[in-house]
């Protein structure tokens, strides 16, 4: 079996994108008292490391520091394997939990009639409904850039009249070099 030194593997570890955190299990240990807490989940109380990692060892498992910064450190009799285990299984659990929101995008033009705002309305009605923000874009091309900004405005809030679902918008229209630009999220109060 390939086996790696202790110093090459924090080498190793480091060119991963995520650095690999081991605790420190039985002889790595060096505090003169640690909080022991029990194969069976109950707490022993402060003891001597040394008594300690005697106990773990008549038990045939493990003396593994679940808290470090504690005062004093909180360590567990355990199965290093099954700690490792119960580790994974907790991150990918969270991982499954954690919801991504995607920003979609919606482009409408200036001259766009009645009848396609209310499909780019309903557009964004479903990416709201999914839980996604919407960045919507209000293109202005050519004279239209120049008009008067109310007016350009009253048509931006024209098409926002159209969306039906409950939306918050994340501050002001802002200028962008074709048009302006709004981001739209959905309103979980309502």
């Amino acid at each position: 079996m390939f086996r790696i030194s202790a110093k090459r593997r924090n080498v190793y570890n480091s060119y991963r994108f995520k650095p690999i955190q081991n605790p420190r299990i039985n002889n790595q240990i060096r505090v003169p008292e640690v909080r022991v807490v029990g194969k069976d989940g109950d707490n022993l109380g402060v003891m001597e490391t040394a008594k300690a990692l005697m106990q773990a060892q008549s038990d045939g498992l493990d003396l593994i520091e679940v808290a470090a910064k504690a005062k004093p450190p909180v360590v567990r009799i355990m199965d290093y394997g099954k700690y490792q285990y119960q580790k994974e299984k907790e991150a990918r659990d969270s991982a499954k939990k954690q919801k991504s929101t995607e920003v979609k995008g919606i482009r409408i033009g200036f001259n766009a009639s009645r009848h396609d705002m209310e499909l780019k309305a309903k557009k964004v009605e479903e990416f709201l409904a999914e839980g996604d923000k919407v960045k919507v874009d209000f293109i202005l091309k050519g004279r239209a850039k120049y008009l008067d900004r109310n007016f350009i405005r009253e048509r931006f809030n024209t098409f926002l009249s159209f969306i039906a679902t409950p939306y918050k918008t994340e501050g002001e229209p802002k200028r962008a070099p074709r048009g302006l630009s709004l981001i739209v999220e959905p309103d979980k109060k309502a």
